[in-house]
């Protein structure tokens, strides 16, 4: 089933129907945010979703009402009001209330209360006094869709933001693993050049329209998604990034969003990206997308401060300065704009 035209409201209601129908429904179809190129029509079965929620509760701990402050048309948004609705309650509208405090404050009192949010949303939600005691008033606040720096983090605990991080897609019915563990059922497995491997009951059923890359990525009951990750020395989960954001650049591989959490540590940097795009002479040029504090940023300064910390030939060889970050729907970078960028000579 596709949510169709008439916004959040109307996605609401539709999901009630399709959440509570006798009957097994036809699945529920969610096209993928297409932050790196074509989006794809992601088949989801009840069960699936189903097993999602319940899953994240029990991780949880809670289950309770939830504010939407995320696209109804994407997985995460689709989460947020199936996780609200089997809990007896109805997701409070972001779009309704004019302000995330004030639907927080819409929200039935002697309840717990849950909001998903993207990174970029939590940085400015901390930036406003208001919000930031909303936030600090929920259960849980759910951290997804991006890579999440521990400044972000740290800043939210000290604020008393209680800030779990997911990991997932929309073939995983959203987030499946939180905070590098995956949720009661989920398989997680790493392939041997890092591929993240998925598995479980929250699988997406196929790609509506597309069998061959249906077979390509779900194999034997295991999703191969497209991200490296590694564990840590607790076991769980690091996600490097897009296996494709490793950037041989002068026959050395980078990690690209490595190299943008090291940017967005520098005191001048408000927000960065880092991609690579092909090179006549390196192979790949690694390009920073800057977004600086109070103006630009010197190319040769931001390439310092990556050596600083990693190898020299990590640094940048391209800065794009930007007013800001374009943004998908889903608050995700638009890669494919920022790509466009570089090859307009940017910089």
């Amino acid at each position: 089933m596709d949510i169709g035209p008439g916004g959040a409201r109307h996605a609401v209601a539709s999901l009630r129907a399709w959440l509570g129908a006798p009957d097994e429904p036809a699945p529920w179809v969610v096209e993928t945010s297409g932050s790196t190129g074509r989006p794809k029509r992601v088949v989801l079965p009840r069960a699936a979703v189903l097993a999602s929620v319940a899953a994240s509760a029990r991780r949880l701990g809670a289950s309770g009402a939830w504010v939407l402050a995320l696209p109804a048309s994407y997985v995460a948004g689709v989460q947020v009001v199936a996780r609200s609705l089997v809990a007896g309650h109805e997701p409070v509208l972001v779009e309704e209330h004019g302000s995330l405090a004030a639907a927080v404050a819409a929200l039935p009192a002697g309840v717990d209360g849950f909001v998903s949010l993207v990174p970029t949303q939590l940085h400015r939600a901390l930036d406003d006094p208001e919000d930031t005691a909303a936030l600090a008033s929920l259960h849980t606040v759910l951290l997804g869709g991006g890579p999440i720096d521990a400044s972000l983090r740290e800043r939210a605990a000290a604020a008393g933001v209680h800030v779990v991080a997911t990991y997932g897609s929309a073939e995983t019915a959203g987030g499946c693993v939180y905070d590098g563990v995956p949720l009661d059922g989920v398989g997680m497995a790493l392939g041997p050049d890092g591929r993240i491997r998925l598995g479980g009951p929250t699988l997406f059923a196929g790609y509506d329209g597309d069998p061959a890359l249906t077979a390509e990525v779900l194999v034997d009951g295991w999703f191969h998604t497209s991200d490296a990750g590694r564990l840590d020395d607790d076991g769980r989960l690091q996600v490097l990034g897009r296996l494709d954001d490793v950037v041989v650049t002068g026959g050395v591989n980078v990690p690209a969003p490595a190299v943008a959490a090291r940017l967005r540590e520098h005191p001048g940097v408000a927000a960065a990206e880092v991609l690579g795009v092909p090179d006549d002479e390196w192979g790949g040029r690694l390009v920073a997308f800057v977004v600086g504090a109070t103006g630009p940023v010197a190319l040769d300064e931001l390439r310092a401060w990556v050596a600083d910390a990693h190898p020299r030939s990590w640094a940048p060889r391209q800065v794009v300065d930007l007013e800001a970050l374009p943004l998908l729907a889903n608050g995700k970078p638009d890669r494919v704009a920022l790509r466009a960028m570089a090859a307009e000579g940017g910089g």
